[in-house]
């Protein structure tokens, strides 16, 4: 079999495309985890959770519920109880967004945690019963969030039972695999001392508040089995994750557990690690010897999955006369739940933006009465990021500076902790073109300078970081003798174009045409892909495709015209050497950022936006965004800038809108919808512009792609506060920034 020269004019690398399966979205015929109900007589199940945060169930009484016509079985801790095990935290090198294990026994953790789940033959018949449930409770005293009584700081000390177990079995020796050693404070220099020396300091601190991640396709779960073989429908982010994942909880061997995510219908984090309903749905099928199907409500999504926890910052910044920072330290507190120690940690990011001789950080978790938080898009960077780019602009206006070129004066090429160097940062170039296109020279520095009749006008700026990571990965490509090529991988399509990606890597590596390339994604009988988070797939991915197609070119010329296959992997630089094999455990290993011990890799940008704040009423618009990405080599333009912009839109909703605020009395959700839960809609969003600057960085991987996914919402809702600022003179440092706020 002939194949044309990579460079022989065809579909490549570069090149903006739409996607291969978007007429399949647009026309109704995409099929997503929640559209497979695992068979043939599928039963329905509805979960019942908790009304109280804190306590212990002291009653159930099931006997209404089991008359409702059509019930088959009900779960709770009674018939539950060690049949599902709890299974370790992903932070901790597991599978489990959470160590509560579900329906384990009578205690609460936490409001909305499942406490039973009903299964019938109609949806509507398992709602019915599960409301019939009657249950009581012994309700202790809960805490909700910081300042509220009864918090506790540092590691957990709240452990659930088998946590409990675990920690006696490990007693006599210490744990290797999955130990979590914590993450490191960054620190260099005499930061308090060169602090209290500063001509001009900044010492403020900032919040962030709870936010949830409500994609639009709801959390479900469909399991069936086949004798002792169980396939397991559910959108996912970490296909292999979640099969040995559900192993483990089920106590069965891996190679039995199927699991399958064709399309993901969004997910920003929230399907990254396994939540505890997955079990329970499959015990229930198991039970009742039935497919069955969950689909959980729109408010449950709240309390049984992840959500990006609620931080506080104290940031102190000192700098010379002449704008060079002399000390940068930031201390940050995150919510988290009783015994999970689950933190994010963006000091590796904050410390490392600007050039300082002197810095200091740490991080303390604060335990509550809440559910786990967990991954949400840009986990770390989104909240600490703002904190630091509202205090440097808080600085640029200490020392009377254009906050651009505080930033310039403060730029670097190493990282400040270690001296590293970054291996591409075009952080400044990012500034220059957005600020052109902004028009940022006619701003009129002094806070309520600017004005359109009643509308104070305000621009703001902030930089954007987001570290550029690479996994471990596996993928299978087949060049068939009718001309076509197959592209197979356990990878997600999580809605950020990453077959098409993967079918452009092909098409240009192969030199075949884009519509001779089919791309097979989304389930565990796949070679394993790393975990669709971190912005890595796309560099993961594309990268082991072009390792495989290359192997297929070479086979091709000795082939005789019959089908050709290579299964290849790639072990990133920095990766553990067995990241490969803990793949095929499903445990991945992202190695990048900040934590390699040779270089720093970082993808830049720079945002800025105009806001409009009514003199009288406080309202607050935002009529036009301009932001500028350097990223490496981007593999698809097209989908490139969707992600950005849509980066952009929820950076202004994160600023603006966007906020799960929690009875502090009983420590539970109250705007756990999307009628309460603010969120922009198109008349909030203006004019927004996505500039992709030309980057060429061959260090970060063979084929030079950054990550984007992550890189387009962080800092802008810096950006907008200091927007605020500058139109009203009134400082926000916690967010949203809401009427109320502004009306002082």
């Amino acid at each position: 079999m002939t194949l044309a020269p990579k460079d022989s004019g065809r579909a490549a690398i570069g090149e903006p495309t739409s996607r291969i399966d978007g007429r399949l979205k647009v026309t109704g015929a995409a099929r997503y985890g929640s559209d497979l109900h695992g068979g043939a007589n599928p039963a329905f199940a509805y979960l019942r959770t908790s009304s109280i945060a804190r306590g212990r169930i002291s009653r159930i009484d099931e006997s209404e519920a089991r008359q409702v016509p059509g019930v088959l079985e009900i779960l709770t801790y009674r018939n539950v109880g060690d049949r599902v095990k709890p299974g370790k935290t992903f932070s901790e090198k597991g599978y489990m967004g959470t160590s509560i294990a579900p329906l384990a026994s009578d205690k609460v953790w936490h409001d909305g945690q499942i406490v039973a789940l009903v299964v019938a033959d109609t949806f509507e018949a398992a709602r019915d019963a599960a409301h019939r449930l009657r249950i009581d409770y012994a309700e202790e005293a809960p805490s909700a969030t910081f300042g509220s009584a009864g918090l506790t700081e540092g590691k957990a000390t709240e452990k659930t039972e088998a946590q409990q177990q675990a920690a006696k079995q490990q007693a006599g020796g210490k744990s290797k695999e999955g130990e979590n050693g914590g993450e490191e404070n960054p620190k260099v220099g005499d930061a308090e001392g060169a602090f209290a020396r500063a001509a001009v300091k900044v010492d403020q601190h900032y919040e962030t508040p709870t936010q949830h991640h409500n994609p639009i396709e709801l959390f479900t779960t469909s399991a069936v089995w086949n004798g002792d073989r169980l396939t397991v429908f559910e959108s996912s982010q970490n296909m292999w994750g979640f099969k040995y994942g559900l192993a483990e909880q089920l106590g069965i061997p891996a190679d039995n557990v199927h699991t399958v995510s064709p399309l993901v219908g969004g997910a920003f984090g929230s399907r990254g690690s396994l939540t505890q309903r997955t079990a329970l749905v499959a015990l229930a099928a198991k039970m009742i010897g039935r497919p069955v199907h969950l689909e959980a409500t729109r408010s449950d999504g709240f309390t049984i999955a992840t959500y990006r926890a609620e931080t506080r910052h104290r940031v102190r910044l000192g700098a010379g006369a002449d704008g060079r920072l002399q000390a940068l330290i930031h201390e940050g507190w995150e919510v988290s739940s009783r015994p999970d120690d689950y933190k994010v940690a963006g000091i590796d990011a904050s410390t490392r933006l600007y050039a300082c001789p002197n810095v200091a950080s740490n991080v303390t978790i604060v335990h509550a009465d809440r559910n786990t938080p967990g991954f949400m898009r840009s986990p770390p960077e989104t909240p600490y990021l703002f904190a630091l780019e509202s205090a440097i602009d808080e600085l640029a206006y200490a020392l009377k500076m254009d906050p651009v070129e505080l930033r310039r004066i403060n730029d670097t090429q190493k990282e400040p902790i270690k001296g590293l160097p970054y291996t591409s940062r075009h952080l400044m170039p990012c500034f220059d073109a957005a600020a052109a296109a902004f028009g940022w020279s006619r701003r009129s520095a002094a806070p309520r300078s600017m004005r359109d009749g009643e509308w104070l006008i305000g621009w703001g700026c902030a930089s954007t970081m987001y570290p550029t990571q690479v996994g471990s990965a596996a993928a299978r490509v087949s060049l068939l003798p009718s001309g076509r090529a197959r592209v197979e991988t356990a990878t997600h399509e999580i809605g950020t174009g990453v077959m098409t990606a993967l079918a452009l890597t092909a098409a240009e590596e192969l030199g075949l045409p884009l519509d001779k390339i089919d791309v097979i994604v989304g389930d565990s009988n796949l070679p394993p892909a790393p975990v669709a988070g971190g912005s890595n797939s796309t560099a993961s991915m594309c990268n082991v495709v072009a390792k495989a197609c290359r192997e297929v070119r070479l086979k091709a010329q000795s082939a005789g015209g019959g089908a050709v296959e290579a299964l290849a992997s790639n072990n990133p630089h920095g990766a553990p050497p067995n990241g490969v094999e803990m793949l095929y455990r499903g445990k991945p290993s992202l190695a990048g950022g900040a934590k390699l011990k040779d270089r720093i890799q970082f993808a830049f940008g720079a945002h800025f936006i105009e806001v409009r704040v009514h003199e009288r009423t406080r309202e607050v618009r935002a009529p036009r965004v301009v932001s500028a990405f350097a990223a490496g080599r981007i593999v698809n333009p097209k989908t490139a800038k969707s992600q950005l912009m849509g980066g952009q839109i929820w950076g202004i909703g994160a600023a603006l809108h966007e906020a799960t605020d929690i009875d502090r009395r009983a420590a539970r959700y109250y705007n756990n919808d999307l009628a309460e839960y603010l969120i922009p809609v198109n008349a909030d969003i203006g004019t927004i512009e996505t500039i992709i600057l030309p980057e060429e960085d061959r260090q970060v991987n063979d084929l030079g792609i950054k990550g984007i996914g992550e890189l387009g919402n962080v800092g802008l809702n810096a950006a907008t506060a200091n927007a605020v600022f500058h139109a009203t003179g009134v400082r926000i440092r916690e967010l949203p920034i809401r009427i109320e706020k502004l009306l002082v």
